[in-house]
């Protein structure tokens, strides 16, 4: 093959590979937002979030406040970003939970046998009898409100669709092509997991905690807007959400801009998983 042909080849793999999605791009800077603000929130919030002027009260957003200011004075835009920190982190402990407890009961059915299989499955039934959301309440009315019981409370309840989703990825992978041919050359099962199962699962795994960090931050929110997670004054998106509630009429302000956070965060995390997920050819 010529020089002037190689060019060429070259030319149209690289005119072929797939560009990156404007709203990909979008996302990822947003995500990169939200890291300089769990880091260093002080280099983009102009005020402290427990920064109070009471003659400021209630002003519109402006110039001077972004996002308009609370009862108390205190500027929303600063709140939204130190709070970025607080709430990132609940979702991302919560996703961690329940990642974790999806995978112990994934795994056991997965690579377990017959009867493993057949009663991880039922016991998935049985936990997705219960809504998500009902779950967590039935955990926080049992163990008190609190920023800790919500998180695991979230934790929990997102569990069993993980383990629904890796046990039936572990399954496909136990019975694939590669597997067999590592049976019929005499490997261990523990090499077998190790090598073959376990490296070709990470992947699909982690784009579930892409895809389920936003989900558990909404729930989060949610627990906080009904009083059963962080409480006011906390700079917590959910949390500022519930005190605002009450000047809904007349500082829109106060629960437009937080909510506009959780909504933008879950999108930003699941075009992101999903961007994962296409380039990776799906999980199985």
């Amino acid at each position: 093959m010529s020089e002037l042909e190689v060019r060429s080849t070259v030319t149209v793999e690289a005119a072929a590979r797939p560009l990156p999605r404007v709203g990909t791009v979008l996302a990822g800077l947003f995500v990169v937002f939200l890291a300089v603000a769990v880091i260093w929130p002080g280099l983009i919030a102009p005020y402290g979030p427990d920064a109070i002027a009471p003659r400021d009260a209630f002003q519109p957003p402006s110039a001077a406040h972004w996002f308009g200011t609370d009862e108390s004075g205190r500027d929303i835009y600063s709140r939204v970003i130190w709070g970025t920190a607080t709430s990132l982190l609940i979702g991302v402990t919560a996703t961690a939970i329940g990642l974790s407890l999806g995978l112990l009961l994934g795994a056991i059915g997965g690579l377990g046998g017959r009867a493993l299989d057949f009663a991880v499955g039922r016991v998935n039934e049985v936990l997705f009898a219960f809504p998500g959301l009902l779950l967590a309440l039935l955990v926080i009315v049992l163990y008190g409100p609190g920023p800790v019981t919500a998180t695991i409370a979230v934790g929990l309840s997102t569990a069993p669709g993980y383990a629904r989703i890796i046990q039936g990825e572990l399954r496909g992978i136990r019975s694939s092509g590669f597997v067999e041919a590592a049976r019929v050359l005499g490997h261990s099962p523990s090499r077998i997991i190790r090598r073959h199962i376990l490296p070709n699962a990470l992947a699909p795994i982690a784009v579930l905690a892409t895809l389920g960090v936003g989900q558990a931050i909404v729930w989060a929110s949610a627990l906080s807007y009904l009083g059963l997670g962080a409480q006011p004054p906390a700079p917590e998106w959910g949390a500022m959400l519930s005190a605002g509630r009450t000047y809904i009429t007349t500082a829109w302000w106060m629960t437009v801009f937080p909510g506009l956070m959780i909504v933008l965060t879950t999108i930003a995390t699941t075009v992101l998983g999903r961007a994962i997920t296409s380039r990776r050819g799906g999980v199985r």
